[in-house]
């Protein structure tokens, strides 16, 4: 059967992920309608999901019209389009050409970055500024990175890309150890051949070796660490229908996309809304070096690279213990052809210490209930850095995200004078200040579609008649009514917090039920107000944003990000400043980690961690966790436990 030939397909429900199938289904209508050729690529593909309420009516057994956004890219000529396809129906519903100037570039694929290489070694101005430093082009790596929103001349409208060199003495050896600085390539990838070659400073390659996975740099291995096994000789307490799953309560759906990779829908806990759908939907990361080689380093992973398309395959015993449950993903290679990524995403259950406790004085009763959380979670590789992103499910109603940042440090040469913006990790080699910055979109559905946002933080209370000792102290409680009010930064100074409530539902003491978000309160984006990243990413300079549900407002820096001017997403959006109080609204959250290198983090990085959580708070009129049973196992309520 030839791609063309291809039936159309049906999918179980309107929010699972695409298959292999539906890939195969949207590149043959493209083809049919003459918009592939010999040098079109596809930059990504993604399902346009439904309307929240067409979503919700869906019942089983229903067909779902499947349609998935493609956007299109031809190399040759540099021209886009962007395209909504029906694998359903097999038809082409829009196509739209793209103005790079104004809509941004399409994110940069895998062909390009093969390509960057033998650009650069064709480029006599690259090769000569190897061969002056004594490198052999041949053992240098080119690092292409995406190249921002500069005043560069003629950029403006061009598909650009930026790149460092990284020596790599043989084929084992991780080169990110041997960065060649003081060098950058500026190249235009439709015409595939360098701008600019920037030469700024000769620096010494750092020689030595950063390769982890050798045992000549980690000595031997540890002998200490006896085995931990982890088993539920019953099975899990979960179960899993296509991509629904049921846990102790909580009732939610899995979607993956190549963009935000793992998606949650329709999430209700004691089948009661909490979220339509969480993600995250961006991230940057900008980096502290002013220097002229690298003082545009500033990555979306997400926007410009698609970074779910390179979620790693999950393997039994090291990225995952116990009694788990996978699912594999697809995605849509440069050629529309699918590609399925065995085991990207993990499931399990596991234990997470005491739940509640009390050795009560009076009636010598001795309780303890142990707390349990299910783990939704799948890691990607851009570069050098990898992601874990972890959802837990707990059994008190918490949701919690947890983001591991690991793999190598982004390297630099460390001259002898030092370095103001970085670490020295190595001798000579320097590790640049930069940040990880994520925004979490929670399309919120507390108890309802109708809900508001209330900034609660602690408030000292003044010494007066009725606080004559001074010790009061009050929650001070804030509407936020509008979205040009409900753009907020943490204060952990004041415990602030941002509850989402739901004003049409009260619980027994006639308080509106809600779930609160508590931010991590870390440092937002140190990026001067001047600065490009600035613009582009504008989302990550509050901790908080709440919009106005619009299912087209997907993503807080717009829809194309590579080389995309700045003003796109949140501002944009909240610049109308609409009605938030008791609304159909989105709540954004931005989180993350302000990284200040150290030499513990080379040659790679221990996990570092950063995310928030949600909480019901008066969501239940007591706590909800009274049923769970004492612990079966030995040694918990056994003989010899005696009362006081």
């Amino acid at each position: 059967m030839t791609i063309a030939e291809q039936p159309a397909t049906t999918t179980a429900h309107p929010l699972d992920p695409m298959t292999a199938e539906e890939v195969t289904a949207v590149r043959a209508a493209l083809d049919g309608a003459g918009l592939l050729g010999e040098n079109v690529r596809f930059t990504f593909v993604t399902l346009e999901e439904p309307d929240r309420d067409a979503a919700l009516a869906h019942r089983p057994g229903q067909e779902a019209d499947r349609r998935f956004r493609a956007v299109l890219l031809d190399l040759a000529s540099g021209v886009s389009h962007d395209t909504v396809v029906s694998a359903t129906r097999s038809t082409v519903d829009s196509v739209r050409r793209l103005d790079p100037a104004v809509d941004g570039q399409p994110p940069i694929i895998d062909t390009e970055f093969e390509l960057v290489e033998e650009i650069v070694n064709a480029d006599e101005r690259w090769t000569s500024a190897l061969r002056k430093r004594g490198i052999d082009p041949a053992t240098v790596r080119a690092a292409p990175l995406s190249a921002g929103v500069y005043d560069e001349p003629g950029e403006r409208g061009k598909r650009i890309i930026r790149s460092l060199g990284f020596q790599q003495f043989h084929p084992a050896d991780h080169p990110w150890a041997h960065p060649v600085d003081g060098l950058c390539a500026y190249i235009d990838l439709t015409n595939r051949e360098v701008t600019r070659i920037v030469d700024h400073r000769e620096l010494p390659v750092p020689q030595e070796s950063g390769n982890f996975d050798d045992p000549e740099v980690t000595g031997p291995a540890r002998t200490s660490l006896r085995p931990i096994e982890i088993t539920q000789p019953e099975g899990p307490s979960f179960t899993v229908e296509g991509h629904r799953v049921r846990w102790e309560n909580w009732d939610l759906r899995l979607g993956f996309n190549e963009r935000e990779g793992l998606t949650l829908h329709q999430l209700s806990f004691h089948q009661r809304q909490v979220l339509h759908r969480a993600s995250i939907a961006e991230m940057v990361v900008p980096y502290a070096d002013p220097s002229p080689v690298r003082f545009w380093q500033n990555y979306f992973d997400c926007g410009e690279y698609m970074f779910a398309r390179y979620t790693n395959s999950l393997e039994l015993g090291c990225d995952c213990l116990g009694e788990i449950h996978y699912f594999d993903a697809v995605v849509a290679d440069d050629f529309g052809r699918p590609r399925t990524i065995r085991n990207g995403i993990c499931m399990h259950e596991e234990d997470y210490g005491v739940l509640w406790k009390h050795t009560d004085l009076f009636t010598g009763s001795q309780e303890t209930r142990r707390q349990r959380r299910l783990v939704i979670s799948f890691f990607t590789t851009v570069g050098n850095y990898d992601y874990g992103f972890y959802w837990y499910f707990y059994l008190d109603g918490t949701i919690q995200l947890e983001c591991k940042a690991t793999g190598i440090t982004f390297t630099a040469a460390y001259p002898d004078e030092g370095h103001e913006y970085a670490t020295q990790i190595a001798p000579g080699l320097g590790a640049p200040f930069h940040q990880h910055l994520f925004c979490a979109r929670l399309d919120v559905a507390v108890d309802g579609q109708r809900n508001a946002v209330e900034e609660v933080e602690a408030e000292r209370v003044p010494v007066s008649e009725t606080n004559p000792r001074g010790n009061a102290f009050r929650a001070k409680r804030t509407r936020l009514r509008t979205e040009g009010q409900a753009a907020r930064l943490a204060d952990n100074s004041r415990a602030r917090t941002w509850h989402i409530v739901n004003p049409g539902s009260q619980n027994r003491y006639g308080d509106n039920v809600s779930y609160v978000l508590h931010p991590e309160g870390r440092p937002v984006m140190l990026a001067d107000e001047s600065a490009s990243v600035h613009a582009r990413g504008t989302f990550a300079t509050k901790h908080l944003w709440v919009t106005r549900y619009d299912r087209e407002q997907r993503y807080p820096a717009g829809d194309l990000v590579n080389q995309n001017p700045g003003g796109a997403g949140l501002p944009a959006w909240t610049a109308r400043d609409r009605d938030i109080d008791g609304q159909d609204i989105v709540v954004w959250h931005t989180f993350g980690l302000t990284h200040f290198p150290r030499p513990e983090d080379w040659p790679i990085m221990p996990v570092d961690r950063a995310g928030f959580t949600l909480t019901p708070v008066g969501f239940f009129d007591r706590n909800p966790t009274l049923d769970v049973p004492r612990s079966t196992g030995t040694g918990c309520h056994g003989e010899g436990s005696t009362g006081l």
